[in-house]
């Protein structure tokens, strides 16, 4: 079993502070901008740290299947924004190679073996990795991006 990722975030306070006083649509589209900035910065850092595993003499690319994805679904019903990185064709499922095939790095379902290890092979992780290595730089950015994005709202005298 993959060991839990221990993260310690700092500064949201004065940020949280400011997001009180303003109005959903603000907050929801700012914080929509700033997230994906913040999630892109995660999704970059894995896909640079997939690329190292990747082997070069294999159509598959880990790297060019990670992606980021918004979560409609959790945002309706809660109203949290939320986006996940991850890689596409996940696990793969019940979907063949051909039907795989068709994704940017091809059928990467291997992709799990590299990051949590299995009987045979030793964790690799890079995904895990990339989150744990770069969630202040990505909490910094999401902090800048939402302030700018405050920034802008004021100067257009929205609240």
């Amino acid at each position: 079993m993959a060991d839990p990722v221990a993260l310690n975030v700092e500064g949201l306070e004065p940020l949280i502070a400011r997001m009180d006083n303003l109005s959903f649509d603000l907050r929801k589209k700012g914080g929509r901008f700033a997230m994906r900035k913040a999630a892109n910065l995660i999704r970059d850092k894995a896909k640079e740290n997939a690329a190292q595993l990747d082997d070069p003499k294999t159509a598959a690319a880990i790297a060019e299947n990670v992606a980021i994805r918004f979560s409609p679904k959790e945002f309706k019903q809660t109203g949290n924004l939320i986006f996940r990185v991850g890689v596409m064709g996940g696990a793969g499922g019940r979907r063949s190679a051909e039907q795989l095939s068709g994704l940017p790095g091809q059928d990467t379902r291997h992709w799990r073996q590299q990051e949590f290890g299995n009987s045979r092979h030793a964790a690799q992780p890079f995904m895990r990795r990339a989150l744990s290595e770069n969630i202040q730089a990505a909490t910094d950015e999401f902090i800048n991006q939402y302030n700018k994005a405050l920034d802008r709202a004021i100067k257009r005298g929205q609240r």
